[in-house]
């Protein structure tokens, strides 16, 4: 499993702090066989300069960042949105790093790739808002489980939580499949397509 995440430019507020608390979660996605990896723009230099100050070099292995990506001096963008997935290099544009632009429309974004390399799910934040790296690890946990248990996760699962069973799946497969017991929900409808069995 591979967690992809742009994170623009060192000493930029809102990606500092999500670097740092990526780097903090990094034992939690290793337990997980998930790799992680940032993509940015700036130079290893910056990296290194920015990693002292941050302290993400204390988990050193666990995460990697950042990826110096330079692609002949041009920016990133999302030309279907017409948003910016990737801020732009402030040098290229003739501009110092103080007049960078950070608004809503510039974007970051995170991937997430299974074992078979195929997209699982991909989050597309605007700058101005941090990403939620405890959500994004929940989504994992459920794409994990979901992946090779015949199970779907309900609203505001989490770990531990009961879950749902697929609804191509018949019932006396289902009892088969999940000892603990199946459970359906009664809605006003009548309708018999909400089971739960508790997480396997």
């Amino acid at each position: 499993w591979g967690i992809l995440f742009s994170h623009p430019r060192d000493f930029t507020p809102v990606c500092t702090t999500e670097l740092g608390r990526a780097a903090k979660l990094a034992p939690e996605f290793s337990k997980r066989n998930v790799k992680m990896i940032a993509l940015s723009i700036d130079n290893v230099q910056d990296h290194l300069s920015w990693s002292k100050v941050q302290g993400v070099g204390r988990h050193k292995g666990s995460l990697h960042c950042c990826l110096a990506l330079k692609a002949r001096g041009k920016a990133h963008t999302e030309q279907s949105t017409g948003s910016e997935l990737y801020i732009s290099n402030p040098k290229a544009a003739g501009q110092t790093p103080s007049a960078q632009p950070l608004t809503p429309s510039s974007c970051a974004q995170v991937f997430v790739f299974g074992p078979d390399k195929k997209l699982k799910l991909s989050i597309l934040y605007p700058a101005t808002t941090g990403r939620n790296f405890d959500e994004i690890l929940r989504v994992v946990d459920s794409l994990q489980l979901t992946a090779y248990k015949k199970v779907a996760t309900p609203v505001d699962w989490k770990p531990g939580d009961s879950v749902m069973v697929v609804p191509t799946l018949p019932d006396e497969e289902a009892k088969k499949l999940f000892p603990k017991g199946v459970f359906t929900k009664d809605l006003p409808s009548g309708k018999k397509y909400l089971r739960y069995t508790p997480q396997p």
